[in-house]
C-alpha cells in the first residue's frame, strides 16, 4: 500500500521531531504510550499498516491543538482523518461508543427513508417551505431521545434558534429531508456515507432555494465548511453560525434580552473555535444579556482544551480525565455553569459531571437554548389592542 500521498497531502514529511504536537496533547497527558509525533514518524518510517491496526489511532480527538502549534504546519488531524480512511477500507474500526447506535443511525440517513423531523416546531414558531434563510438542525432529534438519561435537551437548541430567528424578522426553512451532516462517519474512516450525506444535503438545500444556511452545531458547521467542498465541490450558498448572525444583531441594539442574573463560563468547542476561528460571536451574545455574568476559563479561545470525545468512537478512562480538567477548569472560575456551542460537547460534559459530587459538578448548557430563555417579547404598538 502507498501511503505516500497522505504523507504529502498533510506535510507530515516536515515533521521536525520538535515534539510540540505530543507536548501540547490533552491526551498525551493522560495517556503516556500516546504520541502525535510517533504515529507521524512510524507511518514516515513504512509502519503504516501496524499504525492502522494500532488502537492509538482512533484515540486522537482531532482537536486540532496540535497543528495549531505545529512550526512546520503538519496538518496532523487530516493526517489521522487519511489514516482512519485507509483502515477503514481495510476493516479497521475504532471502539464505537453507545453501541454503535449513533453511527448506524447515520448509515440508515444515506438510505431512501422517511422522516419526521419537524415534529418539534411549536404553534408560536413561523418557518417556511422555501426561502432565503435554512437551519440546518443536524442530530439534535435523535440526542434528545439517546441521551434521555443525561437530562440533555438538545431540541430546546433548534427551539429557541427558531425563536431567536423569528425575533430578528426570519422565518426559516427547517426540513424533513435534512439529513446528519455525516462528520462522525468521516472522523470514524466511513468517507462513503459521509459522501452520501453529503449529497443527500446538497440536494436538498439547493431544493429549497436558500441562500444561507445556519447551524447551532459547530461540528456541523465545520463539516459544511470544511470537508463538503472536498467530497461535492464549492457550496452554492453562505455558511454561518447562528452566533454569527445574532451577534451584530445584538451590537446594533436590533436585538434585546430580558435579564437573565447568573454567572457563567464559555466553552469553546474545537471546531467553531480553532478550525473556523470564531471566538467573539458566542461571546457577544452573551454579553448581551442584562446580569448575565460571563468569566473565562484558564485555558480559552485557541488554547481550549477539547471536550474530551469525538466520533463516538474510543471514549475511554482518559476521556473522563481530560473532561475532569475541563470541569476543574469551569470551576475554579466560581461558574457553577458552563455554556457552549457544540450539542456533543453538552454532552459529553455533561456525562462527565454527572459522576462528580456537588461540590465538584458543573451543569452545562447550550448558549443558544441558554439565551432563548431571555428574548425579549417585541414592544407593543399602538395598533396591538
Amino acid at each position: 500500500m502507498n501511503f505516500q500521498p497522505i504523507i504529502q497531502k498533510t506535510r507530515a514529511y516536515l515533521c521536525l521531531d520538535c515534539g510540540k504536537c505530543t507536548a501540547s496533547c490533552p491526551l498525551a497527558r493522560v495517556d503516556l504510550d500516546y504520541s502525535p509525533r510517533r504515529i507521524v514518524e512510524r507511518v514516515i518510517y513504512g509502519e503504516a499498516e501496524a499504525v492502522m491496526a494500532d488502537p492509538h489511532l482512533w484515540m486522537c480527538m482531532t482537536c486540532g491543538l496540535c497543528s495549531a502549534r505545529c512550526p512546520s504546519h503538519v496538518d496532523f488531524t487530516r493526517f489521522i482523518v487519511e489514516m482512519r480512511a485507509e483502515a477503514f477500507r481495510h476493516g479497521e474500526r475504532g471502539i464505537y461508543a453507545h453501541n454503535g447506535i449513533l453511527q448506524e443511525v447515520m448509515r440508515i440517513q444515506t438510505l431512501n427513508v422517511h422522516q419526521n423531523r419537524t415534529r418539534w416546531l411549536a404553534a408560536d414558531m413561523e418557518v417556511a417551505d422555501r426561502g432565503d434563510y435554512f437551519y440546518f438542525v443536524g442530530c439534535l432529534p435523535f440526542f434528545d431521545v439517546i441521551f434521555a438519561d443525561l437530562g440533555v435537551q438538545a431540541l430546546e437548541i433548534a427551539r429557541s434558534a427558531v425563536r431567536l430567528l423569528n425575533r430578528i424578522g426570519i422565518a426559516p426553512i427547517v426540513s424533513n429531508e435534512e439529513r446528519c451532516c455525516g462528520a462522525d462517519l468521516l472522523l470514524g474512516g466511513d468517507v462513503d456515507s459521509f459522501q452520501r450525506l453529503a449529497e443527500l444535503n446538497l440536494e436538498t438545500i439547493q431544493a429549497s432555494g436558500a441562500k444561507k444556511v445556519i447551524f447551532t452545531c459547530a461540528e456541523c458547521y465545520n463539516a459544511f465548511k470544511n470537508d463538503y467542498p472536498a467530497f461535492v465541490g464549492p457550496l452554492p450558498f453562505e455558511l454561518m453560525h447562528l452566533t454569527e448572525l445574532l451577534a451584530p444583531k445584538v451590537e446594533a441594539g436590533e436585538l434585546r434580552f430580558a435579564p437573565l442574573p447568573g454567572l457563567v463560563t464559555y466553552h469553546d468547542p474545537c471546531r467553531l473555535g480553532r478550525y473556523l476561528k470564531v471566538y467573539e460571536p458566542p461571546r457577544t451574545l452573551l454579553h448581551g444579556v442584562p446580569e448575565l455574568i460571563l468569566v473565562e476559563m484558564e485555558d480559552n479561545r485557541e488554547r481550549a482544551m477539547c471536550c474530551g470525545s469525538t466520533a463516538w468512537v474510543n471514549c475511554s478512562g482518559c476521556s473522563k480525565l481530560i473532561q475532569r480538567e475541563k470541569l476543574r477548569q469551569a470551576r475554579e472560575t466560581g461558574a457553577r455553569l458552563m455554556l457552549t456551542t457544540c450539542p456533543k460537547c453538552q454532552i459529553h460534559l455533561s456525562c462527565a459531571a454527572r459522576d462528580l459530587d456537588d461540590e465538584q459538578a458543573v451543569e452545562v448548557e447550550d448558549v443558544i437554548s441558554w439565551v432563548g430563555q431571555a428574548i425579549e417579547p417585541q414592544a407593543r404598538t399602538e395598533n396591538d389592542g
